[in-house]
Formats: C-alpha cells, sequence, structure tokens
C-alpha cells in the first residue's frame, strides 16, 4: 500500500530545505495525487501557515507547451507563500524558481460545484495583476502530472499588486514580464483559456470534484498568461497588466 503521508512528508521537506527529490516511484492517480498534497499542505499549516486559496495551473497553451502536460490542476495557497509587492524574494529558499504573470481574484462570497460564468463573476471581489512563483521539487523540473499535483502544482511563493474593482474588463488584457527592465514574455488575459473568468469556472468544479470548494475572502489565480522565467538572483521582476497596474518584486540571494 503506498504512504502517502510519506510522499506528502517527503515533498514538505524537499520545500523547506529547496533540495529537490526525485520523480516518485509510483504513478499516483489524480486522487491519491490531491490527498498528497492536502497531506503536504497540512503540515505548513500545522506550522502555522494559513489556507489564502487556490492557483490554478495549465490553462494557457504557453504552459501546456511548456511542461507537456495538458491537464488543468489546482495547488492550495497559504499566507506563508506571499511576499509582498515590491518586496524581496530570497533565491536561497528555492530550488529553481520560475516567475510568471496572471490575473487574481478575491471573492466576496462561496463558489461551489459547477457554476456559470456569470455566477463567478457575481461572486468576484476584486481583481488584481500578480505574478506566481512555481518551484517544481522535482529534479530537473521533471515530472508527471500526479506528481505535479502531489506537489502542489508546483506553487510556491505569489506576489499580488493592487486591487481594482471587479468591474474591470480583464477579458483582454495586455501582460508583459519585465527582468531589470527588458520584456522578456509578452501576452493577453485572453491566453488563459479564452477568457479568466473560465478559470475560475473552472476551478471552484475542479475542486467540488475532490470535495472542497472556495469561501468568502479566498484568493485565486487564473494560472499563467505566458510561459514562465528562471529567477536570477540579484535581478528585478516586474509583470506590467494593461488597466491594472503591476506586481513586482527583487531576487536576492
Amino acid at each position: 500500500m503506498t504512504d502517502f503521508n510519506a510522499i506528502a512528508a517527503r515533498l514538505h521537506n524537499a520545500a523547506m530545505s529547496a533540495e529537490a527529490v526525485a520523480q516518485l516511484d509510483v504513478e499516483l492517480s489524480t486522487g491519491e495525487a490531491y490527498e498528497v498534497q492536502r497531506l503536504s499542505i497540512e503540515r505548513r499549516i500545522a506550522g502555522g501557515d494559513r489556507r489564502i486559496g487556490i492557483k490554478m495551473g495549465l490553462t494557457s497553451k504557453a504552459k501546456i507547451a511548456q511542461v507537456g502536460v495538458d491537464q488543468m490542476s489546482w495547488g492550495r495557497l497559504t499566507d506563508g507563500m506571499l511576499i509582498d509587492d515590491a518586496g524581496t524574494l530570497a533565491r536561497s529558499r528555492y530550488i529553481h524558481p520560475r516567475a510568471e504573470p496572471e490575473i487574481a481574484f478575491r471573492l466576496k462570497r462561496p463558489l461551489e460545484g459547477r457554476v456559470t460564468a456569470l455566477e463567478a463573476y457575481a461572486a468576484i471581489e476584486s481583481v488584481a495583476g500578480a505574478i506566481e512563483i512555481i518551484d517544481s521539487r522535482y529534479k530537473d523540473f521533471k515530472f508527471r502530472f500526479s506528481d505535479s499535483v502531489a506537489d502542489n502544482a508546483s506553487s510556491a511563493a505569489l506576489v499580488i499588486g493592487a486591487w481594482h474593482s471587479a468591474s474591470v474588463d480583464f477579458g483582454n488584457l495586455g501582460i508583459s514580464l519585465e527582468v531589470d527592465g527588458d520584456p522578456v514574455e509578452i501576452g493577453s488575459s485572453a491566453a488563459i483559456m479564452g477568457h479568466p473568468i473560465r478559470s475560475l469556472v473552472a476551478a471552484a468544479r475542479l475542486m467540488a470534484e475532490r470535495g472542497d470548494s472556495l469561501e468568502a475572502g479566498d484568493i485565486v489565480l487564473s494560472g499563467s498568461a505566458t510561459a514562465a522565467r528562471p529567477l536570477v538572483a540579484g535581478t528585478y521582476v516586474r509583470a506590467r497588466f494593461e488597466a491594472l497596474g503591476q506586481a513586482t518584486f527583487m531576487v536576492g540571494e
């Protein structure tokens, strides 16, 4: 019998120590992988973290092409993953971190199960431009779909820019990711499933399949609009969002 707690501990320890581990030697089912993810994040919460929402993964063609996995996934976010806007990320805390620009939603009411786009819109309190830092705990950033899910969909940290009214039309916003002022990735929010609201709809459905739901106050990262870029110590990273401003951070040692 597969020891899910042992796998969760292994992945949690890899994240905490910033030391990569080998790909899992057993291929988990999707349900088993989400159970490992839950157990791993419970270790963070036991250590003092608080749940703040979820991130969606693999919601754009750019990310599907980059990692070679074509199924959407989701991971859990905690307050210990938050980096202040214009703050500093310590590069040494991560294994091989990469940054990607995303649209963030903050909810004012619960959202559960199969919902319509209109219901998803009605649940949004505010919208922001954000940067997710992903950091697979596996060696060489290589994994199967179930490995990634178990590893919290590679989520490691996030930076959120200023919150804006949910009335902002975020369906086709120009987005650029810059390193030291030079654009390295350019895209549109429309790359996220054709419209980011579809990512929020999918989040409610996928969580319900695992017996979970989105709550009032939750933050939902919609998934990246571009490919992710590796982070190098000593650089300044900025994501610019049409109508939503920017999110920035320095990469420290």
